[in-house]
């Protein structure tokens, strides 16, 4: 093997290894926080009209996969897949029952749809559809 070719394999693994590197590293940004919903795209009812008494808000579990909240009136928990910057969500398991209108449907509707998330440069959480921010988080403290 010549010079070129190590030199060439060896900035192929630099590169691979440093990807997947930086994938862990923002996967687990994900956990030991809570996450509230300070955007959400589609609904032609403004947010504040969605969400008037309280937000939305989403925990990652990374034990058991699973994510638990509340989806602005009842409690969810539903599993959630990780595959790099590719991320789906589950069946939202039991609920409480509590009728508050639409914002919990859409919530429910729309994490159900997620395919990839992302971070923002204010560390904020972008759960999307392909390249497009569906939804958006803010840590709470």
């Amino acid at each position: 093997m010549n010079s070129k070719t190590a030199l060439q394999i060896a900035i192929f693994t630099f590169i691979i290894i440093s990807c997947a590197t930086k994938n862990n590293i923002d996967s687990e940004k994900l956990y030991n926080t809570t996450w509230e919903l300070e955007y959400i795209s589609g609904p032609r009812i403004a947010f504040n009209g969605l969400y008037s008494d309280k937000k939305p808000k989403i925990s990652f579990n990374k034990t058991t996969n699973k994510v638990e909240g509340n989806n602005s009136c009842n409690g969810y928990s539903a599993d959630y897949t990780l595959n790099g910057k590719e991320m789906s969500f589950g069946e939202p398991g039991p609920t409480t029952m509590m009728f508050c209108g639409e914002g919990e449907k859409v919530f429910l509707n729309t994490m159900k749809k997620i395919n990839k998330y992302s971070f923002d440069q204010e560390g904020k959480l972008n759960l999307m559809i392909d390249d497009v921010t569906m939804m958006r988080f803010r840590k709470v403290q």
